[in-house]
């Protein structure tokens, strides 16, 4: 039974936030401005993945096109704003003691680090006599999350002091299994490409109702998923060669389907499906449900799956500075040092992050907008939203040239969030940024530091002012 690094679940989750120095819709800078509330706001290919239903709404913009909308965001509901600060921006920085056992505290939480970055390298949308709205667009989205019990962040923090180790001492050595019950640390990264269409089916002058369907075929990236209860570990990986893993001597595994090469070259495949309804109910009340993500994808490159057994005593005292990637590579890579222990794999299915989202939208004007979303994960896997996410959000034009979105939201991971938007408009033209939490950005406790932005954003035709 050969070993591989857990570094590809910690160093690589959280290299995300290091490396974009930037969860869902973060591409999509207008839905950010209200906190991801979206369901009954986004149009076009904004749509996509959120209610392709709205494509069959009609006097929208009879073309829209992008080029690189992007966002990323990182939070904690446990660290401080300076600690999670120090792990993007202060890697190089040492720990003390005193730092040691105040992070092995704090990591000790069901969302130490939950975080997203996404990007629509570009999108189009047109809307046809009798067919309807049909969009298309590439959009690459990843996601993460650790939430650690007690004895994983000591064991990552303390190393070899960690006290797990004192019962361990008077030969009562727990299975991993069992000592890391609570743990859960998961990232994926997907490269989608999307087709998307709308249609109206009811068409009173009251009320209208559409539906809409999407379809993504899908590349892995990568994924790291492992949750851990009492008497039961899974653990698997699957990582693009462009997060440089070192996989030892799993390499010369006659089972191990190696993967090597440059870029975002994919470890697995899969296709995915949207379903959605809109209406319309008077001049003003919009409602919409859609079901996001039905799918799965299959892992081949590079695949580990993980093992349980006896808890071994590390040799390292833990992490030993800000350089998270680094240091925890150190901890739990091949080797003498390694909590887990990994094995070939050939192939492995997993679901899409299956999501049901339902949303209320009061349309006053072409002024004013406010909008309630639900959005509830239904099923656990690396990429999904840890719990419901709730949110109340608000669009305002105060002058014709310029959007503000605001709002109230919660769940998903986060705490309670005030998100804030600026979109520049014109006829033809939107430009602008925002942040899924303005609070975050300078509270102490829950931090939150996110931000999306999009500057070539065009609509043509129809009502766009």
């Amino acid at each position: 039974m050969k070993r591989a690094p857990l570094s590809l679940l910690l160093g690589v989750a959280l290299a995300l936030p290091t490396a974009l120095h930037a969860q869902n819709e973060l591409s999509n800078f207008t839905a950010t401005g209200r906190g991801g509330v979206a369901t009954t706001f986004a149009t076009d290919y904004q749509a996509i993945g959120i209610n392709p239903a709205n494509l069959g709404r009609v006097g929208g913009a009879k073309f829209a096109f992008t080029i690189g909308e992007v966002g990323a965001g990182a939070g904690s509901q446990s660290l401080t704003r300076q600690q999670l600060r120090k792990f993007i921006y202060n890697t190089n920085d040492p720990l003390s003691a005193p730092d040691r056992q105040e992070l092995a505290r704090a990591f000790a939480s069901d969302n130490a680090l939950n975080m997203n970055a996404d990007a629509t390298t570009f999108g189009l949308a047109v809307q046809l006599p009798v067919i309807g709205g049909i969009a298309i667009s590439n959009r690459i989205r990843s996601a993460g999350h650790v939430g650690l019990n007690q004895n994983a962040a000591d064991l990552l923090f303390l190393g070899r002091d960690a006290p797990v180790y004192t019962s361990a001492a008077a030969g009562n050595i727990p299975l991993v299994s069992e000592a890391l019950a609570g743990t859960e640390m998961q990232f994926s990264a997907l490269n989608e490409f999307n087709l998307a269409w709308g249609t109206r089916l009811i068409d009173l002058p009251l009320f209208q109702l559409s539906a809409g369907a999407g379809y993504r075929y899908i590349q892995g990236v990568g994924i790291v998923d492992i949750r851990v209860q009492p008497g039961n570990l899974q653990a698997y990986s699957a990582m693009s060669p462009v997060f440089d893993i070192n996989y030892g001597s799993l390499t010369t595994d006659p089972s191990f389907n190696l993967k090597t090469g440059n870029g975002l070259k994919p470890v697995g495949k899969g296709n995915g499906f949207d379903l959605g309804l809109a209406a319309e109910v008077g001049k003003a009340l919009r409602l919409g449900v859609s079901v996001t993500d039905i799918g799965h994808m299959e892992w081949e490159g590079n695949l580990v799956t993980g093992n349980d057994q006896p808890l071994k005593r590390l040799n390292s005292s833990g992490v030993g500075t800000y350089n998270f990637i680094k240091e925890a590579t150190q901890i739990f890579a091949a080797g003498t040092d390694s909590l887990f222990q990994y094995q070939a794999g050939q192939t492995r299915r997993a679901n899409l992050a299956t999501k049901l989202r339902a949303g209320v939208g009061l349309r006053i004007s072409e002024y004013f907008e406010a909008g309630l979303d639900v959005t509830m994960p239904l099923n656990e896997v690396a990429g999904n939203l840890p719990n419901t996410f709730i949110g109340a959000g608000l669009d305002y034009k105060p002058v014709h040239w310029l959007r503000l979105s605001s709002g109230l939201t919660g769940g998903a991971g986060y705490g309670l969030s005030v998100p804030l938007g600026f979109t520049f408009t014109t006829s033809f033209y939107e430009a602008g940024v925002s942040t899924r939490d303005v609070v975050g950005l300078v509270a102490s406790k829950n931090p939150y530091l996110s931000v999306a932005a999009g500057f070539l954003r065009f609509k043509i035709g129809g009502d766009v002012q």
